[in-house]
């Protein structure tokens, strides 16, 4: 809020000042005229979120996501039990929460998607933004079909006994075996057989894609009818779904964590995932885990993060809010290792095997383990739909938060095109029926080896470490982090902790780079259930997945600097210093006329050229007409 003279106010508003005089002279208002530029604007609005609660639930149900589950309590065990609590704090302290700070303050501060706020800031480095974003489109594709699998479960857990229970379907061969200690060499489990031919109907090599799987097409069909729905009337909508997909997966959490303990053989369960083995901090692929983790389950070089914090209050306090949803994330990580590895004490207990035979990762967690530990568990179907139900949410804010992140950063690109009446809305339509289309291919019999080279090449850690470094990059030493960290000081009215600051200039693009390094010295050819070895041109596919995206960014550089024209000066103020040319400190400039009451009375109002004055306003403000 700006004062000018005595009596007039001015504030920043949505609308333009009615004056069309140049040297003094008054024009009476038009309210016709002005009722049009209304209209105008507010088919224009971008939006904000209603309160702050409902974008912390909504970054919360992002971040906190099936990685959260069936990925954080496997990693403990393999790696070390408590000691790899060490080098995976120090990557949540050194890159988890500087990154994930510093693209939601981007967003804040710009008011913008994840692909025009880096082109803000510095339009070499736009190419960040196209990076993410096709991450964020190859996520879309496949993240959902999991979705679709949980679908199917969910719905085959309404029975009175759960039909991979027990041996005696059409689908079971003669080799399944529903005793709890499995001992012969050739028997299969029926929980494996319900999963690989009732499910999948898995074929012999991603070749043989076979036929389309008409039910799980029916469950994905589902899945994006919810996500549509959940998005497409922007934050709006969004901002009210997430009350209930960010917090009933918690409800779940605790009662499958309080019946998980009080199974004999939790306990042991509980000490396997613990228990401290500080000899494995000596392997470089423990830290490589914890690293990858940290990227996983933060949903950082997304752009999401990005988009979620554009529409904040330029004042909110991101700062606070980006430390308390990640100290939440890791400890649901934690809390959510208990409720799983006390069901696989029980399930070892009650078969009499190592629970280190027991323990799976990812899908197998998911849908092999848990669900032969709740065959065993009274009223087993309940058991199951807790779960699954659990799982679906767990994935369907994710799965939204993404598709919203994307849809935004397109709007933001092209805002005369889609920031119109129903256009958004057709937008998401056609976002969500591509990305069917696409993951039908994974519901194929040879599916999910197609899923498999999607979620080990397409959205890796490798990629996302890739885009980390230029981010840290292209904040810290190309707009300037102390310049960034004024940016932040405008916005929440302190400065951050120090050390993050240093942390992007110095250790985690570092750190970044050496993990990044580290992670193709120890590449290793994707396999399926460690026994299907992908041919050459499969993994060819994977490598074109995962360039796909981190080719972007010297992609755009090079494009960048091969068309700009124009003196090695302008160069640099065009594509280098953007920041500079358009900011002063922390702001841009504007050049703003003193005002005062017009003398002929109400509804008209003079201009004073003279005496010009300068307003600092933050890069969301592009017209200084917008100043009233």
């Amino acid at each position: 809020m700006f004062w000018f003279g005595r009596d007039l106010k001015v504030h920043l508003a949505p609308t333009s000042l009615p004056w069309a005089g140049l040297n003094g002279e008054t024009v009476p208002v038009q309210p016709s005229v002005e009722k049009e530029k209304e209209e105008e604007d507010e088919t224009l609005e971008r939006g904000q979120w209603n309160n702050k609660l409902e974008y912390v639930l909504s970054v919360a149900g992002e971040i906190i996501g099936l990685g959260n589950v069936w990925r954080f309590p496997y990693l403990c065990y393999k790696n070390g039990g408590g000691a790899f609590f060490i080098p995976y704090l120090i990557f949540l302290f050194t890159c988890g929460i500087p990154v994930f700070f510093l693209e939601t303050a981007l967003g804040q501060y710009t008011s913008q998607g994840g692909v025009t706020a880096w082109r803000r800031i510095c339009p070499l480095f736009e190419g960040i933004g196209y990076a993410s974003q096709v991450i964020v489109v190859l996520l879309n594709f496949y993240y959902i079909v999991v979705l679709a699998w949980a679908l199917f479960y969910l719905f085959s857990s309404f029975t009175i006994d759960l039909p991979w229970g027990s041996c005696d379907h059409e689908w079971n061969t003669g080799g399944a075996n529903s005793t709890l200690n499995v001992t012969s060499e050739n028997a299969t489990s029926p929980v494996i057989e319900f999963w690989e031919r009732r499910v999948l109907k898995i074929s012999d090599g991603i070749q043989h894609l076979g036929s389309l799987r008409w039910e799980l097409a029916l469950c994905l069909l589902l899945a994006w009818i919810i996500c549509y729905f959940c998005i497409w009337k922007g934050v709006k909508s969004t901002g009210k779904v997430v009350y209930f997909t960010a917090t009933f997966p918690y409800l779940m959490l605790v009662v499958l964590l309080i019946r998980g303990v009080s199974l004999p053989g939790a306990s042991q369960g509980i000490l396997f995932y613990l228990y401290p083995d500080l000899s494995r901090l000596g392997d470089p692929q423990v830290w490589m885990d914890a690293g990858t983790q940290i990227f996983f389950s933060y949903a950082i070089c997304l752009g999401c993060l990005t988009a979620l914090g554009s529409y904040n209050k330029y004042h909110n306090n991101c700062y606070r809010d980006c430390v308390a949803l990640c100290f939440l994330n890791s400890g649901t990580s934690f809390v959510a290792g208990f409720a799983i590895f006390s069901i696989l004490g029980f399930m070892a207990e009650e078969q009499g095997v190592p629970i280190a035979e027991v323990a799976e990762s990812g899908p197998g967690l998911a849908f092999i383990a848990y669900p032969r530990a709740v065959v065993m568990l009274p009223f087993s179907p309940l058991w199951a739909c807790f779960f699954f139900l659990m799982v679906v949410l767990l994935g369907l804010d994710s799965q939204f938060v993404c598709v919203e992140s994307l849809v935004t950063a397109l709007v933001d690109m092209y805002p005369t095109i889609f920031r119109k009446k129903n256009r958004r809305e057709t937008l998401i339509l056609m976002v969500s029926i591509l990305s069917y289309l696409v993951g039908l291919v994974m519901l194929t019999e040879g599916g999910m080896y197609v899923f498999q080279l999607f979620d080990y090449y397409a959205a890796s850690g490798m990629c996302l470490l890739f885009v980390a470094i230029f981010e840290t990059l292209c904040i810290a030493w190309v707009y300037g982090a102390e310049r960034f960290y004024n940016n932040i000081e405008d916005m929440i009215g302190y400065r951050p902790w120090s050390i993050i600051k240093y942390c992007w200039l110095f250790i985690t693009p570092a750190v970044c780079l050496a993990t990044f390094l580290f992670s193709l010295i120890k590449y290793t050819p994707l396999t399926y259930n460690k026994k299907y070895v992908y041919p050459w041109w499969g993994d060819t596919l994977g490598w074109l997945l995962a360039l796909s995206s981190m080719v972007c960014i010297p992609l755009w550089i090079v494009y960048k600097l091969s068309t700009i024209k124009g003196s090695l000066r302008e160069v640099r103020l065009k594509l280098w210093d953007q920041g500079s040319a358009q900011h002063s400190s922390s702001h841009r400039l504007w050049h703003i006329p003193q005002l005062r009451p017009s003398p002929e009375g109400e509804g008209t109002m003079s201009r004073q050229t003279k005496g010009m004055q300068f307003f600092e306003l933050p890069p969301h403000i592009q017209n200084p007409k917008s100043v009233i």
